[in-house]
């Protein structure tokens, strides 16, 4: 198993709690999760992340293919391959995942909706029939089980207009809502995405009780933190985080939000990665040569 990858543990804290081994991608500033239901081993990977060079466009699976052995040396059996949304900034590895191991995946129902908004940008009025390239599409308010643990779908737009958040126990898994404390939350201007709807779906979260554990979907350290990190609490997100500590309202939020993501450029394998996440992690089809190739608008954006 590669040492390369960084990963923490974070202990169940009793019944119906689970363990949590987040792993991080340095590419991409990505975390991932393994989440583990203590008494039946029983276990779900969350939003692992499919490598991608932006300058030669290969591929590759050293993040995924950690995971699989990380799952393998720990006796777990692997239950279900999720993701919280097509992500902008990463190609997701769901689909090479379910090819090794015959698990499902699942992902939002609104992605249906995100698909038929990039199919306008891509020109490409037939491509990515969602429902064929994941097993699960979640409603809002869907429920299932990872082993014992039961786990709750909400449905968290803002960051894009289908994102959902995974509760399992006492750990969310709140993806591109909220960030560490010391770096606020996620942006909310890609396409399908607004701050208020950001505010509305962090808000939800935050309505937990204050010690339940928040996994983040991304972390690039802040000027005075080099050290990645992705766990915190309802609480400390409360008390600490930048964007909305102090008792900001709605509308300063928003107007805090949508300022700071003017200043943003466009992920830099994002183009890429939504034509790839919204086919479940597959390239696009092969063509006559047998190889795959990315379409990308110019002066779209």
């Amino acid at each position: 198993m590669s040492d390369d990858i960084l990963s923490k543990t974070s202990a169940s804290t009793g019944a119906g709690s689970p363990e949590v081994i987040g792993f991080y991608d340095e590419d991409t500033g990505s975390c991932q999760y393994i989440c583990i239901c203590p008494e039946t081993r029983h276990a779900a990977l969350i939003d692992v992340v499919q490598t991608l060079d932006p300058k030669s466009f290969s591929t590759g699976f050293a993040p995924a293919q950690w995971a699989l052995d990380t799952i393998a040396e720990r006796g777990l059996e692997l239950e279900w391959i999720l993701d919280t949304h097509p992500h902008a900034d990463h190609l997701m590895a769901g689909a090479w995942l379910k090819e090794q191991t015959g698990a499902p995946t699942g992902i939002g129902e609104k992605v249906r909706e995100i698909a038929a908004l990039w199919r306008d940008y891509y020109n490409a009025p037939h491509a990515f029939p969602v429902d064929p390239h994941f097993d699960r599409l979640f409603a809002d308010g869907d429920r299932f089980k990872i082993g014992n643990l039961d786990v709750k779908v909400m449905l968290s737009p803002g960051h894009t207009l289908g994102s959902v958040t995974y509760v399992v126990g006492d750990a969310i898994f709140a993806h591109d809502t909220l960030m560490m404390p010391d770096a606020g939350t996620a942006r909310a201007d890609f396409p399908g995405g607004t701050a208020a709807e950001l505010y509305d779906s962090i808000m939800r979260i935050l309505d937990h009780p204050d010690e339940t554990r928040v996994f983040i979907g991304h972390d690039y350290g802040t000027d005075s933190r080099e050290e990645p990190a992705w766990e915190s609490t309802v609480g400390q997100q409360k008390r600490e985080n930048i964007h909305l500590k102090d008792g900001a309202s709605k509308a300063e939020y928003v107007a805090r939000r949508e300022t700071r993501d003017a200043t943003l450029a466009l992920p830099d394998r994002m183009l890429a990665a939504l034509q790839v996440n919204l086919r479940g992690g597959r390239l696009p089809e092969p063509e006559e040569d047998g190889r795959s190739y990315f379409k990308i608008p110019a002066n779209r954006f």
